[in-house]
């Protein structure tokens, strides 16, 4: 039966009038999947906080805002407006303003053998057959009704296919511009990205926002990692202030395989980050890592799921959050080990600085153990500015504000350094210190 509320219904009647502006309208087995999704998203609705897992964060803000045609269009924009975080040459590069590929913005010269690099809506056509099988990858998604809306509605994105031993020589830099400037707007990004056995490669993923006006951005990442292959993907989250973000990954990793992930969140009046992984077999690892710094009434939900499968698979999680004024933070973490998944490594932890009496944070880490012979351990803390510390600084001639500054950014620094890239440690370094100048 279909949800009729105030949320869910603007998305669902306005798709027949959005559909033959979608990317891939005329392709059977695309429009097909499109129809599914819908159906799927209008039976289930927009998450409410009846869900458990939603049961802290309210999509309400959703309420005025709609799908329009005019978010389907071009949109022009100045390459000084989609800066890159890394220095010229030094990356391949990809930008998407408000869902659209920008091939004038992006540059992808001198890729490797065996690296297959572009856009979701362009290669749907050239290369039809390829983009149905990554679609096709992830297909155990009916309790995610955003994944759902994404694939009824997704416009482009980045496919990401890398061979058999192959390796992407250079930093992927992906950045998402949005810019709201004529009238509100959503739109739904969809990344596919699957690399083969043995292969390697390193995304830096920055999501920008240029003005105050209010949009709504619901991105999916698809990740499939063979054996033994290798993807260190990096994500800033600094859309507008009045913005709201949802990001659903789903990602399969394979034996030996390891995913190094690490997400920053800034922007967004209401963001929502959820990862799901599921390791597969033996040897395969992932590392979940972020921080978070909201203020004002910011509200920043991390939410993770890592389903071990098999015997001898690992995680790590390690976030960090700092907020201020009236905002909030949500973190849950949870770990499920199967019956079948002994000698599995699992660990989490959250730490949250509370600079206001005002801020709020939510935690709920869970450890769902099936099997005997595992090590997994969990902890949450919230607590205040060490003030022995703060008057140690004071004591040596900084202010109150420079002090205090030092102290969050060294909180900080422990969840950076989990970041597997050094040679990305000073990005995220340095937007936090960006942060904490405002």
């Amino acid at each position: 039966m279909k949800q009729d509320n105030a949320m869910t219904t603007p998305f669902v009647d306005q798709y027949d009038g959005l559909k033959p502006a979608l990317p891939g309208h005329a392709l059977p087995w695309l429009a097909a999947l499109r129809d599914r999704a819908l159906d799927s998203f209008a039976e289930t609705g927009l998450p409410t906080q009846r869900r458990e897992s939603w049961k802290y964060t309210n999509l309400r803000g959703l309420k005025q805002l709609e799908l329009t045609e005019q978010a389907l269009s071009p949109q022009p924009i100045s390459i000084d407006r989609a800066p890159s975080l890394l220095p010229d040459g030094s990356a391949y590069r990809v930008v998407f303003v408000n869902g659209g590929f920008r091939s004038d913005l992006s540059d992808l010269a001198g890729l490797p053998e065996g690296v297959t690099l572009g856009s979701v809506a362009e290669l749907a056509e050239s290369q039809p057959q390829r983009v149905e099988a990554l679609l096709s990858a992830h297909k155990d998604t009916d309790d995610q009704p955003l994944v759902a809306l994404n694939t009824a509605f997704m416009r482009d994105g980045l496919l990401l296919e890398l061979e058999a031993g192959s390796k992407l020589d250079k930093t992927l830099e992906i950045i998402h511009v949005n810019s709201a400037e004529n009238g509100v707007f959503a739109h739904n990004a969809r990344n596919l990205i699957s690399l083969a056995a043995g292969s390697e490669a390193t995304i830096l993923e920055h999501h920008i926002g240029l003005n105050g006006a209010a949009y709504y951005i619901n991105a999916a990442n698809d990740v499939t990692l063979a054996e033994g292959a290798t993807l260190r993907h990096y994500r800033i989250q600094a859309e507008g202030e009045n913005a709201v973000h949802t990001s659903t990954m789903n990602g399969q990793l394979a034996g030996d395989s390891f995913y190094d992930g690490f997400t920053l969140s800034i922007g967004a009046a209401l963001s929502r980050n959820e990862t799901s992984m599921k390791l597969t077999a033996a040897g395969a690892r992932c590392h979940l890592n972020g921080g978070y710094l909201m203020r004002d009434k910011q509200h920043c939900d991390t939410t993770t799921v890592v389903d071990h499968l098999s015997p001898q698979t690992s995680c790590r999680e390690v976030f960090k959050g700092v907020l201020d004024d009236r905002s909030r933070g949500v973190f849950q973490g949870r770990i499920v080990v199967h019956p079948q998944a002994q000698q599995t490594d699992g660990h989490q932890l959250n730490k949250v600085l509370l600079l206001t009496d005002t801020a709020e944070i939510n935690a709920k880490p869970e450890l769902e153990i099936y099997a005997d012979d595992v090590k997994c351990s969990h902890g949450c803390s919230a607590g205040e500015v060490d003030h022995d510390a703060l008057f140690y600084l004071r004591s040596r001639g900084l202010s109150e504000d420079s002090a205090k500054a030092l102290l969050i950014k060294a909180f900080l620094a422990e969840s950076v350094s989990e970041i597997g890239d050094e040679a990305l440690h000073d990005v995220f370094l340095d937007k936090i210190s960006d942060w904490l100048a405002v």
